[in-house]
C-alpha cells in the first residue's frame, strides 16, 4: 500500500525527513485510483534492483507483504489473466462480499484459501481466476519452492507475541490520532485495492457512518493482528536469519559471516 501517493498515515510510510538521506524506491508511484498488481510490482522492483546494482550499490528490499517480496526474490512467473472471468468474479465480490468467494476457494484449494484468508477479496478473485483458467490449484501458482531470482541474504525481525500484539494495537490507535480520517477525506476517490486496505476501509466506514470510531479502531486492530499472523507464517518458510527486534546488534558477527564479510 506504500506504492500509493497520499496514503501515508495508514501505511506508516517513513517521512522523507526521517530517511537519513538514504534513497527509497517504489514509494508514491501509483495514484490511489489505480489497481496495484503484484506482477507489475515484480517487473518494476526488479528493474529498480538492477539499476541500483549497475551503480555498484546493494539494494535492500524491505517488506511486509509476503507475496510481493516472494515475487521479486524468487524466479516466479505469474499465470495469465482473463478479463471476462475477472469481471464476473469482481462483480460477485461487489455484490456479495468476500465470504462466498472464500468458501468456494476453500473447496477448490484449501491451502490457498488458508494463505489468503477470508477478507482479502482481491486475492480471492485472483486465486479463483487462476483456478478457472488453468484447472489447477492456485497454490501451484504461488512462488512456493521456486528457485531464487538473485542471491540474497534474508533477515527477519522477531518479537515476543505479547509485545508484538501490544505494538500492533498501539500503531492502529496512532493512525487515528495522526489523522487517518483527514487523510482519507483528502484522497477523494479510491480504487478497489486502496479502499480495501486495512485501516482505510474502516476509516471510510467511519466517515460514512457505518462504524463509530471505537468500532473502526477495534476492527482495524483485529484485522492487523490477523494479517501479522499470516506474515509470520509466510516468512518463516524462508531460510532467514532471525534477529531480535530490540537488540539486532547481538547478531552482528553471525550476520557478517552470512553475508560473506570478514
Amino acid at each position: 500500500m506504500q506504492l500509493y501517493r497520499g496514503m501515508d498515515v495508514g501505511t506508516a510510510k517513513l517521512p522523507p525527513n526521517e530517511r537519513r538521506g538514504i534513497p527509497h524506491h517504489m514509494l508514491d508511484v501509483l495514484d490511489p485510483t489505480r489497481e496495484a498488481s503484484v506482477a507489475d510490482y515484480q517487473t518494476d522492483a526488479r528493474a529498480t534492483i538492477e539499476a541500483i546494482e549497475s551503480r555498484g550499490n546493494v539494494p535492500i528490499l524491505v517488506g511486509g507483504s509476503g507475496l510481493y517480496v516472494s515475487a521479486v526474490v524468487q524466479d516466479f512467473r505469474f499465470p495469465g489473466t482473463d478479463a471476462t472471468i475477472r469481471a464476473r468474479l469482481e462483480n460477485e465480490l461487489e455484490l456479495a462480499g468476500p465470504g462466498p468467494l472464500y468458501r468456494r476457494l476453500t473447496q477448490l484449494d484449501p491451502g490457498a484459501a488458508s494463505a489468503i484468508g477470508p477478507s482479502n477479496g482481491r486475492r480471492l478473485v485472483r486465486a479463483l481466476e487462476v483456478v478457472e483458467l488453468t484447472g489447477a490449484p492456485f497454490g501451484s501458482g504461488l512462488p512456493e519452492g521456486a528457485p531464487p531470482w538473485r542471491e540474497a541474504v534474508i533477515l527477519g525481525l522477531q518479537a515476543p507475541r505479547e509485545e508484538l500484539v501490544r505494538r500492533l494495537d498501539e500503531r492502529v490507535r496512532g493512525m487515528w490520532s495522526a489523522g487517518i480520517l483527514d487523510e482519507v477525506r483528502g484522497l477523494g476517490e479510491l480504487g478497489v485495492t486502496a479502499s480495501r486496505a486495512i485501516g482505510y476501509s474502516q476509516a471510510l466506514a467511519q466517515l460514512s457512518g457505518e462504524l463509530d470510531e471505537a468500532q473502526a479502531i477495534d476492527q482495524t486492530q483485529s484485522l492487523t493482528r490477523r494479517y501479522a499472523r499470516r506474515q509470520v507464517g509466510w516468512f518463516r518458510r524462508y531460510d532467514a536469519h532471525w534477529l531480535d527486534y530490540d537488540e539486532p546488534g547481538r547478531h552482528a558477527t553471525a550476520l557478517g559471516l552470512a553475508m560473506g564479510e570478514d
